[in-house]
């Protein structure tokens, strides 16, 4: 089972930096979002290829006419938070109006329930999972947010499942699709979206692919614009986790959807038997 989801984001929505850590930052920067997205659409198109999108509620804001595109062309849309903000750097308080108001300014334009979340960076850890019940709370059916493994932005190890799973806590439960990785000696190698896949070479990819029953992908708009500007402020390590790989990506990307079955997470809640998925105690 291959998941194909896009979070919808502009280039410099980079997390746990100065210079674009809020949207009094990001009035400093040119927006390329438009010919970003007609990439990911003419892409699609021409595979005739399903994806789930997670938008951001400033996005939904910003670029409404992006949304009802998304929503036109009959792919499914989900949350991606209001503010791209780490969900661990916020009161609870906070989650719970960010959250709002994504869905708010998505079903807007819409008309359609909002059912599907996923954090910035992953960032639904386990200090605050608090965040699964606020979930639930505001008619979140599906989450998106686990990252079972290691990571500098969020990451839950102890989570212990890298498969379709049902979270359950203080009396409530939510369907989780998480993250997947490969184990290569004992380690946990993430290869399905943004950095890491740009990272890795092709053959490696679809070697783990062909070994995985369940993939879940994440790209972003940026990761195929070549050009986008270079922000002055990052470390060079993170310039190159940033950076790296853009030429390359969006034909890395063909070449999966190529070789393998991509479904999007409407089409995975249906196929899955969620009776049988495994349980997580939070």
């Amino acid at each position: 089972m291959n998941i194909l989801t896009f979070d919808i984001e502009e280039w410099f929505h980079i997390l746990d930096n100065d210079s674009t850590k809020s949207e009094i930052e990001w009035s400093n920067f040119e927006y390329r979002l438009d010919s970003n997205m007609d990439i990911i659409f003419e892409m699609l198109d021409g595979k005739d290829q399903k994806a789930t999108f997670f938008v951001l509620g400033w996005v939904a804001r910003e670029f409404p006419h992006i949304v009802k595109k998304i929503h036109e062309l009959g792919f499914e849309i989900a949350t991606h938070s209001d503010r791209h903000q780490l969900a661990y750097n916020q009161t609870r308080k906070e989650f719970a109006a960010d959250l709002d108001c994504s869905i708010k300014s998505i079903e807007d334009l819409t008309g359609v329930k909002v059912r599907t979340y996923r954090a910035p960076g992953f960032s639904i850890k386990e200090d605050n999972k608090w965040a699964f019940e606020e979930l639930i709370k505001q008619g979140i059916e599906i989450d998106c947010s686990v990252f079972p493994a290691k990571r500098s932005h969020g990451g839950f190890e102890r989570y212990g499942h890298s498969e379709p799973s049902v979270i359950n806590i203080n009396d409530a439960s939510i369907k989780e699709l998480p993250i997947n990785f490969f184990s290569i000696l004992g380690k946990k190698v993430i290869f399905s979206g943004g950095g890491y896949f740009r990272l890795l070479p092709y053959p490696l990819i679809k070697q783990m692919m062909s070994k995985s029953d369940y993939v879940m992908t994440y790209f972003h708009p940026r990761d195929f614009d070549k050009d986008q500007p270079m922000i002055s402020d990052l470390s060079l390590v993170r310039r190159f986790k940033s950076y790296y790989g853009l030429g390359s990506a969006l034909s890395k990307l063909e070449r999966l959807i190529d070789d393998f079955e991509f479904i999007d997470i409407d089409e995975v809640d249906k196929r899955i038997n969620w009776e049988l998925a495994k349980n997580v105690e939070l």
